[in-house]
């Protein structure tokens, strides 16, 4: 994996260092990424980066594959985490942004949030689907809208990443580590989704969920690259299918 010459985030002193301290040595005994496009990967600028989500363990998996890249990761975290004893205090530090449950960016913290990422030129990664995807295949399933309206709201650039093979480590739901032997995790890093039919329109409820339906897309596209198979024509829809969108299920 080449991060590239800009790698300012990830040299400059923070409590990132710390958190790499105690995350990167555990992964890279147990984690081989193999990246494929890793050069559209943004060096630097604010951006959103939207992944797939099939495993507890895929932010940790997706913030050391950021840092490798030469970005120092923030993500959209759910508000009660925050109030966890020393957990929320490294949160706060790092710039983690709360949300509350069910992956909704609305509220003036979060928009606040977003807009310092944006004057600091930093990057924020935001699950679309909200929650583990309830597909019984781990295809992406119907995607929400907060990572769009960031992007649109703030006028950044979306990436879309898919990876596989976190499941191998941490099957969905399971509270065991399967760390040894080692794991390949394979990632994909897409093209910035153009978004520029819907700048300038008015983000409604219609105009979002047709940028979001862009980006599940274009992360199923990336998806199935990395499986060698063909998702599903009907996207998963929990609501369909008498499930719960936030929370545990039974698969």
């Amino acid at each position: 994996m080449n991060p590239g010459r800009e790698r300012s985030e990830t040299r400059t002193p923070s409590v990132f260092w710390a958190l790499a301290l105690m995350i990167l040595p555990v992964i890279n005994l147990a984690v081989r990424f193999k990246v494929t496009d890793a050069e559209k990967f943004p060096r630097a600028g604010a951006f959103v980066m939207a992944p797939n989500h099939f495993s507890e363990i895929d932010p940790v998996l997706m913030g050391v594959l950021s840092w490798k890249l030469g970005r120092a990761p923030r993500f959209m975290a759910k508000a009660s985490v925050f109030q966890i004893p020393g957990i929320g205090w490294l949160l706060h530090k790092s710039g983690q942004i709360p949300v509350q449950r069910g992956g909704s960016v609305r509220g003036s913290e979060p928009v606040k949030a977003a807009r310092r990422l944006v004057e600091r030129g930093q990057m924020v990664v935001v699950y679309p689907e909200g929650s583990l995807t309830r597909d019984p295949g781990m295809w992406p399933m119907r995607g929400k809208t907060g990572a769009v309206r960031i992007a649109l709201e703030q006028g950044i650039p979306i990436v879309p990443v898919a990876h596989w093979g976190a499941q191998e480590i941490m099957p969905r739901y399971s509270k065991r580590l399967r760390l040894f032997p080692r794991k390949t995790v394979l990632v994909k890093i897409g093209d910035p989704i153009d978004l520029g039919r819907f700048r300038g329109r008015n983000l409604d409820p219609a105009t979002l969920n047709e940028a979001t339906t862009l980006v599940m897309a274009a992360i199923t596209q990336l998806l199935e690259d990395l499986r060698g198979e063909t998702a599903p024509a009907k996207r998963w829809n929990p609501v369909e299918h008498d499930q719960k969108e936030t929370g545990r299920f039974e698969a």
